[in-house]
């Protein structure tokens, strides 16, 4: 399977497992991200879940082949980015996390990140833009022109650098992300965890109007871009292996 769960005590374990495809989520992938999340919001035995990517690679977005159809009906893309979740969810990052991999650390509560760990959108160099949250999320966990930057330049963040700027809770050594997360996990174990939930709901309410605003911005954003001749370049260019020629239409 593409995905595996493995519990420990109270915490659920969610593992990215398609290191050779370095972890682009296509439809079977999400299924598995949902059915795991499924069971962290429904199972009153466990409390808090983590996912990670492995050692090497966090997530490298949409696979290109048949990532548009890489989502359910209650987790939304890739299962996840636009799921209700009322649990506290880990991002345990090792490697690049780009594009889509982003986002989906984005749709996570905390981020714990190993010196390894690269944060990048790369999607306009493709022709494209962010499609997963990235849009409205970006700006609201970093500093608004750090944000504009990664949408649309190729640049990322070092690990280093997204703690400076907030979005990563803890910095680790290589290796050391998934440890670290768990180490997290089981501190919030040590709260209430009605108290935990009712904290994260109270939270993700005050967001529910800004996020209905951020998901029509983007589906703008996408029909234009998919009327572009730019897009059909740069996803040619993509699979070519050259640079693209802009046309600016």
């Amino acid at each position: 399977m593409p995905v595996r769960q493995d519990l420990c005590g109270k915490v659920l374990v969610i593992t990215l497992d398609r290191e050779k495809k370095r972890n682009a989520i296509d439809p079977e992938m999400a299924v598995g991200i949902s059915a795991a999340l499924d069971r962290l919001d429904d199972d009153e035995d466990i409390w808090v879940g983590v996912i990670t990517g492995g050692d090497s690679v966090f997530c490298a977005g949409s696979d290109l082949k048949d990532g548009a159809q890489a989502r359910t009906e209650r987790g939304g893309e890739y299962g996840i980015i636009r799921r209700r979740r009322v649990k506290p969810l880990i991002a345990a990052v090792e490697g690049p996390a780009l594009g889509g991999g982003f986002e989906i650390a984005l749709a996570c509560d905390l981020i714990v990140a190993s010196t390894t760990a690269r944060f990048a959108l790369p999607e306009t160099q493709r022709g494209v833009v962010a499609t997963s949250g990235a849009l409205f999320r970006a700006i609201r966990a970093l500093p608004i022109h750090v944000a504009k930057q990664l949408l649309i330049t190729q640049e990322g963040l070092t690990a280093e650098r997204a703690f400076q700027l907030g979005l990563v809770s803890h910095v680790t050594e290589p290796g050391d992300a998934l440890r670290r997360a768990q180490v997290l996990a089981d501190e919030i174990c040590r709260s209430a965890p009605v108290a935990v939930r009712q904290t994260l709901a109270a939270i993700a309410s005050q967001y529910e109007e800004a996020d209905e605003r951020g998901w029509k911005a983007t589906a703008r954003a996408i029909t234009a871009v998919k009327a572009s001749d730019d897009m059909a370049e740069g996803i040619a260019a993509f699979f070519e292996r050259r640079a693209p020629q802009w046309r600016g239409r």
